[in-house]
């Protein structure tokens, strides 16, 4: 991959003016700026170059995202609209929520308008009661009265049967009844709550799909068959509806003395928390919609009509379902990494650091190394911290044996690890039931750093091997998201996770570190301290250069620190995916400054940080790192940040991780001063196909 085209280490102009003071510059709205990551991600679904289902998949994932949005950023927003000082009031809320209309209105145009149509044509049908012909109705029929009627409860509205409580993200029906009840009573109103172990999507019989693919929907599926759970009643009128809650575990970690039983007991009511959200369908008549509201105790403006079913997030079982190959990204099996061997990987690091950059290369690189650690008998102990693993994980179940084989196994297990603490709990009492030691951070603070160091025995003295990362040891997202592992045995950067392991598990003061940055402790000052030093050297007409790739770009001092090194005369380039709320291109304050983002097949999710503050070989520094440039990343987790020395190496992810993505034509976005993104182009460079394509020809 050639670099020629766009140097990292271009040289800022001179003799800038001096500029208006940045700090009266306003920041961009970072609720604004999250819903316009998910129209970037939308646009994905209306490419004509991305295979059918997979532009599909990006309407199921604005809904996921979106779900998270009213779970736990939208309901913050209502605390926050009640506190004053904040900002935040009613008018800023209503505004919010207007764009999250237009944005689901969008969203609901593009699957019916434009998705639908073309999987009918591609022979990919989802059918309505109404599409289905005789065979299909009996087939959906049988279906109901076996698998979903014996699992319904209706639930009709009397003083002694009240509104039930409604889970989080679950599909309902309201139904609205004539005639009477067995009592002679005229109970209008009534609730069918869908159980979650029922599939949304059902794939008919090949024998009655008319040579194509044919499924129906649970709700269709209810929905036809809504009298047979009303025997003698009449259906005036019926809606689904989903209502999303808060779902953001709290716990006050200065008042518990087990932060483990405190958040298992959390999660059983995590469920039927704030009602934040309510969806129901389009035809959902008026009076039923109030009624809805006013139990929820919402104001309209939280009520979403929608043109469809309530949740395209379970789509995905349609995706999954679907037998047309053709429609799909064709397969990417990542290679084995070129400069690591199949075995004696310990051994190996001995010659030097070996960056892994998945998903272009394979997860099963850390696999095998900690495979190799946990089978070594002169391995003596194992650290590693543990933040988003999944419900199945190799690597966990490689911790447990290595317990079983008498190694000294410290976990740091995040158990506020949002939407994991579950799988992390169950992690954290198995291991803790053989023996391990398992801590579980700093009270206040997420571990959200990404380490694993081994201790192994050479002769008279004992070495560490470790492993680092941007992301997470969980081998699912590895397969989907960017990022970078780094394998080393660097005595000075071991000594250091060693010294962070210490400092996690006895609460002591950290000493400083040699090598890493850890956050909240020296990460945020070093990081603003090189951002001002290339300031220094812009205003010396010296050559200077920042580009940032990043996840998220929130943090004000960060951010006013740029604008500062480019108002001196350094060019910046940053690469942020999700939400950034600074503003590039205004005059005289950030007009040196370009963000892009880049949506792709992969979700973006390397950090690195380049800085130059001259022409010579040492006038630069590269660091990756597990932290966002957020305000909670610097100040309220446990972040690590560590730098690449080696020059071939440094080179490397300069070639892979920021030209490739600097040079993007065909999947990156460019952010302009009000916060709105244009696309860059859509027939050029694209940086993951151009990565796909390298390792998959060295495979």
């Amino acid at each position: 991959m050639n670099n020629n085209q766009v140097d990292v280490k271009e040289v800022g102009d001179k003799g800038v003016v001096p500029p208006p003071d940045a700090n009266k510059l306003a920041l961009l709205s970072r609720e604004r700026a999250i819903l316009e990551f998910n129209r970037r991600v939308l646009a994905q679904s209306q490419r004509p170059d991305v295979p059918l289902l997979e532009r599909l998949r990006y309407v199921c994932i604005v809904s996921s995202n979106m779900d998270e949005f009213f779970e736990v950023r939208y309901a913050d927003l209502i605390e926050a609209s009640k506190l004053r000082g904040t900002g935040i009031g009613p008018q800023y809320l209503a505004g919010i929520a207007e764009e999250v209309h237009q944005l689901v209105q969008e969203q609901y145009q593009v699957f019916n308008a434009e998705l639908l149509p073309m999987l009918c044509e591609a022979g990919v049908v989802i059918l309505n009661h109404a599409d289905r012909d005789d065979a299909q109705r009996d087939w959906v029929a049988r279906f109901f009265r076996k698998q979903v009627q014996p699992l319904l409860t209706p639930i009709g509205l009397d003083p002694s049967h009240p509104f039930p409580q409604v889970a989080n993200k679950t599909l309902n029906f309201i139904v609205k009844l004539g005639g009477l009840d067995a009592f002679g009573r005229d109970n209008a109103i009534a609730i069918v709550r869908i159980p979650r172990v029922l599939p949304r999507v059902i794939k008919l019989p090949d024998n009655l799909s008319g040579g194509r693919q044919a499924f129906v929907l649970l709700s269709s599926v209810v929905r036809a068959h809504l009298t047979e759970l009303f025997p003698g009643r009449e259906i005036v009128a019926f809606s689904q509806f989903r209502l999303t809650r808060d779902s953001d575990i709290e716990v006050d970690e200065d008042d518990v003395t087990d932060l483990r039983k405190a958040l298992r007991s959390k999660m059983s009511t995590r469920q039927f928390g704030q009602a934040i959200r309510l969806e129901v369908v389009d035809s959902c008549p008026l009076d039923l919609s109030d009624f809805l509201l006013e139990q929820f105790n919402l104001p309209v403006e939280c009520l979403y009509k929608v043109h469809g079913p309530v949740n395209l997030g379970r789509l995905t079982q349609l995706i999954d379902q679907a037998d047309t190959s053709d429609l799909r990204f064709a397969p990417y099996v990542a290679g084995w990494p070129e400069d690591l061997p199949r075995v004696d990987i310990l051994d190996s690091l001995q010659d030097g650091d070996v960056m892994l950059h998945h998903p272009f290369e394979s997860f099963d690189a850390v696999v095998a190394f900690l495979r190799e650690a946990v089978h070594d008998p002169d391995v003596l102990a194992i650290k590693q911290t543990i933040y988003r693993t999944g419900s199945e994980s190799v690597l966990m179940e490689l911790l447990l044996e290595a317990v079983r084989r008498g190694k000294e196994v410290l976990a740091v297990v995040e158990l506020k690890a949002r939407f994991d603490e579950e799988a992390n709990i169950n992690w954290a009492e198995r291991l803790e039931a053989l023996g391990a030691q398992v801590v579980y951070g700093v009270v206040g603070l997420k571990t959200h750093a990404k380490m694993l160091l081994v201790t192994r025995r050479e002769g008279s003295r004992l070495r560490r091997y470790a492993h680092l990362s941007t992301g997470n040891y969980n081998p699912k997202t590895a397969s989907l998201y960017t990022d970078v592992g780094w394998l080393t045995a660097d005595p000075h950067i071991t000594s250091d996770m060693d010294m962070i392991f210490q400092h996690l598990a006895s609460l002591n003061q950290p000493k400083a570190p040699h090598q890493l940055l850890l956050a909240p402790f020296t990460l945020h000052k070093r990081l603003l301290r090189e951002i001002h030093r290339v300031t220094e050297a812009a205003r010396a007409g010296v050559p200077t250069r920042i580009v940032v790739k990043v996840n998220s770009l929130t943090d004000e001092p960060l951010i006013r620190a740029l604008m500062e090194a480019g108002q001196a005369g350094a060019r910046i380039d940053l690469i942020v995916r999700g939400a950034c709320v600074l503003p590039p291109g205004v005059a005289g304050v950030t007009d040196r400054i370009r963000v892009r983002s880049v949506v792709g097949r992969m979700l973006e999710h390397t950090r690195v940080i380049y800085t130059r503050w001259g022409r010579g070989k040492d006038d630069e520094s590269l660091y990756l790192s597990s932290a966002d440039w957020m305000n909670r990343n610097m100040t309220r987790r446990i972040e690590i940040a560590w730098p690449v020395h080696d020059a071939k190496l440094r080179q490397r992810v300069i070639d892979e991780c920021l030209v490739p993505y600097l040079l993007d034509g065909r999947d990156a976005w460019q952010q302009l001063s009000d916060g709105r993104y244009e696309r860059v182009g859509q027939d050029g460079h694209s940086a993951q196909q151009a990565l796909m394509e390298r390792y998959r020809a060295a495979t």
